[in-house]
């Protein structure tokens, strides 16, 4: 059976009444102490010396000194006592009261925090607390709840838009291989040649597909390890890298007639190095099909005493440096990309996740111009 325990104003309220108790018991102990010795000390009378005494009723009487102390000391006794008790009674009572009182206005900052959490959702992270009054412990809890709200729903909204553009890049080759197998049916006279273009259309866009869902699970699969450690820590040298990235896209390069400079200096760093294939043969890419005809791309690599750094500049259309920084978001492509239909704008992303699983950094600026620089910098050897 589950036990029935009082909240915490009620606790409060019973530890103010018990702190209370315990000082009031302490002073009426007291005060009964000090009037026994206040009485001890009035009078000092030798042994067996005889008091008159006049009673009440005006009756003169005559008694021994020790008993007339002892009688007033047991009568102040009692009349402190008496009174003392019930005082005490009453400030222990107040105290209480007032504890209950001064621990609910105390504690309203915390119900109001328990009251937004309450009503919080995936639909409903915008809530805030906004506690208003001093900047005092509650203030900072409840600043820091809503800090972590804030971070929540970005966290959320990133989700949700993340799930709605791969369901979109997905659907896309499947809505072609579909309309491509439909077309090819409807026709009970579509030759060997129609099939077979319907075949290669229909393979491009698997392909297409497949190339995006090998993107999304490394894309996963880097964003873990840099919540974590890299599987694997070796020495790489990105100097060493550029040359087969840019041989990948030699057939791209010429078709673009894009002329390529390299300034490939020693550039030593530990990490994953398939992962920093992947970063530097998605830099480059980026350069080569985010340019224009007739247009360049440079590639510089150093060590710089923050670090080795990778530098990739490439001509191109125009961009915004509010548009260059979303780059690194999931799915997102400048104009050029987003017409002609190429890549699902991950290249980018894959590149920033690498970046930070080798806890480096990474930013873009756009060249005046035309065209955009993208800064990578990573620990050293």
């Amino acid at each position: 059976m589950q036990r029935t325990r009082l909240s915490l104003r009620w606790r409060l309220a019973l530890l103010y009444g018990g702190l209370l108790a315990v000082v009031s018991a302490l002073l009426l102990a007291l005060a009964v102490w000090l009037v026994d010795r206040t009485i001890a000390a009035t009078a000092g009378f030798a042994p067996g010396t005889l008091v008159r005494v006049r009673t009440a009723t005006g009756e003169d009487v005559v008694v021994r000194a020790e008993d007339l102390l002892a009688a007033l000391r047991e009568q102040a006794m009692d009349t402190v006592l008496r009174t003392g008790g019930l005082i005490f009674a009453m400030v222990v009572v107040a105290g209480a009261a007032l504890g209950y009182l001064v621990a609910a206005r105390a504690l309203r900052p915390v119900a109001q925090i328990t009251a937004t959490a309450r009503r919080l959702s995936t639909e409903t992270l915008a809530s805030r607390i906004e506690l208003t009054g001093p900047r005092d412990e509650l203030w900072e809890l409840a600043a820091t709840f809503d800090d972590m709200l804030a971070r929540l729903d970005r966290a959320f909204d990133s989700q949700r838009r993340f799930v709605a553009n791969a369901s979109h890049e997905l659907r896309t080759p499947l809505a072609v291989m579909r309309t491509e197998v439909d077309v090819a049916l409807a026709d009970p006279d579509a030759d060997t040649g129609e099939l077979r273009a319907m075949g290669e259309r229909v393979r491009a866009a698997t392909e297409r597909a497949d190339h995006l869902v090998d993107s999304l699970l490394l894309l996963a699969r880097t964003e873990a390890q840099a919540r974590s450690d890299l599987d694997v820590g070796e020495e790489a040298d990105l100097a060493g890298i550029v040359p087969a990235a840019l041989a990948a896209l030699s057939a791209e390069i010429r078709a673009g007639q894009l002329g390529v400079e390299t300034e490939l200096r020693p550039a030593l760093t530990t990490g994953d190095p398939w992962l920093l294939e992947r970063m530097v043969g998605n830099l480059v890419e980026n350069a080569v099909r985010h340019n224009i005809a007739g247009g360049w791309l440079r590639v510089q690599t150093l060590t710089g005493p923050d670090g080795v750094e990778l530098c990739v500049d490439n001509s191109g259309p125009a961009v915004g440096q509010p548009a260059a920084e979303e780059l690194f978001d999931p799915f997102r492509r400048g104009d050029a990309a987003r017409a002609s239909g190429r890549g699902a704008g991950l290249g980018l992303s894959i590149v920033s996740a690498v970046v930070a699983a080798h806890h480096g950094s990474v930013r873009a600026q756009p060249r005046e111009g035309g065209g955009m620089r993208v800064e990578v910098r990573l620990p050293s050897q």
